[in-house]
């Protein structure tokens, strides 16, 4: 019965956890709308530019390009036209995205940085400009997401930015010697439930660590777990759970700091005949869910995209094949936004924007015009089949 109540109230705290952080994280304007606002103030807002960089705006969380994380590209946008960059990626539950976003030296333009839930594309989950190169986002919700890149109206610049993908969390086990032997999934009882956790074998006697700050929900022996550790991070709508303890360290409604001892690895509950280890769970309030991405040490990043001139024109060299079945005709100017480790991100006369092999185009030296951004002839054909 204990352990009912327990988890009637960690239900509780969940529901009241959750809207609070919402409206907190939601209170103020971003960068982006403050700028909007500012072309409210001038006039700009309704002119036929300003009207472009806020459909533009929009454009680039429909058509964002899709790429795969971790993710580094060198950029540039110009000035001939308002353009926004939309960039698509998957995300699991438990992950923390770190953003790196940096301008060239002495580029004079703010470049705003906004990160979308798919699907919600009326409030930006993080929010940030070019005055901070930094800025990261816990993944609450395993899915697809849209980072949006915008110049300010009528300036062009230069930049570069890389996205790693890390742990939301800290590790549970201190010490070099602690590693994870059993994933998510893995059977048990010969097949009969699989694993709701991961196990971390360390020595017997190993310190078990407070993944993140927080409060202790409940200290109990006894069942599959022998002596067991739960704990509420702060701010996050998880429940932590420490299994097979040799030791418990701490008291029910005990605030803790990340780092802080909990316990001691052991062998308790049914681990009673294998190598001491620690189950680490992670829950929510519709049960387990994966652990791994929430604590896992190997830190995904890109390698470093070489520099290319992407401030004029590229040429396709040979008719193209593109995603949708269309292609693209020889001598077909367009417009690069982007290089990275796959090619080109570019975009064609009619604003269409592709993806494109560095081998298959040409780059042109020369600036960007207003009058050469558009063509009368079709650069685009459909395929026939």
């Amino acid at each position: 019965m204990r352990n009912i109540a327990t988890f009637l109230l960690l239900v509780a705290l969940f529901g009241s956890s959750c809207s609070s952080t919402l409206h907190h994280i939601f209170d103020n304007k971003t960068p982006h709308e403050k700028y909007a606002d500012k072309l409210d103030d001038t006039g700009l807002e309704d002119t036929p530019d300003g009207r472009l960089w806020l459909a533009a705006s929009q454009k680039a969380l429909s058509d964002a390009q899709s790429i795969q994380l971790p993710y580094s590209q060198h950029g540039y946008f110009h000035s001939d036209k308002p353009r926004a960059l939309g960039l698509e990626f998957k995300a699991k539950q438990g992950e923390r995205i770190t953003f790196h976003l940096t301008k060239k030296t002495g580029s004079r333009f703010a470049l705003y940085a906004d990160l979308f839930k798919n699907g919600n594309s009326s409030s930006p989950l993080v929010s940030a400009d070019t005055t901070s190169s930094q800025f990261s986002f816990d993944v609450n919700e395993t899915g697809f997401y849209t980072l949006r890149l915008q110049p300010q109206l009528y300036h062009n610049g230069e930049y570069s930015l890389s996205v790693s993908v890390g742990p939301s969390l800290y590790f549970p086990v201190s010490g070099k010697k602690a590693n994870v032997g059993s994933v998510w999934g893995d059977d048990r009882d010969g097949g009969k439930r699989s694993h709701e956790g991961i196990d971390i074998f360390a020595p017997k006697l190993t310190p078990v660590i407070a993944a993140a700050d927080g409060y202790i929900t409940g200290v109990s022996e006894g069942g599959l777990g022998g002596k067991t550790v739960w704990m509420k991070p702060t701010d996050k709508n998880i429940f932590l759970y420490y299994a097979h303890l040799d030791k418990q360290l701490v008291q029910e409604g005990q605030s803790v700091k990340t780092g802080d001892v909990l316990g001691l690895v052991g062998n308790t509950g049914n681990a009673r005949f294998t190598p001491a280890h620690l189950h680490f769970g992670v829950y929510t309030y519709s049960g387990a869910i994966d652990p791994l991405p929430f604590v896992n040490r190997v830190i995904k990043t890109a390698t470093t995209v070489s520099s290319k001139n992407i401030t004029g024109y590229l040429k396709v060299v040979k008719t193209q094949k593109i995603s949708g079945g269309g292609l693209i005709k020889a001598n077909t100017f367009l417009v690069p936004l982007a290089v990275n480790s796959n090619g080109y991100i570019a975009e064609l006369p009619d604003g269409q924007l592709v993806k494109l092999p560095v081998a298959s185009v040409q780059v042109v030296k020369q600036a960007i015009k207003p009058s050469d951004a558009l063509v009368t002839t079709p650069a685009v054909e459909s395929k026939k089949s």
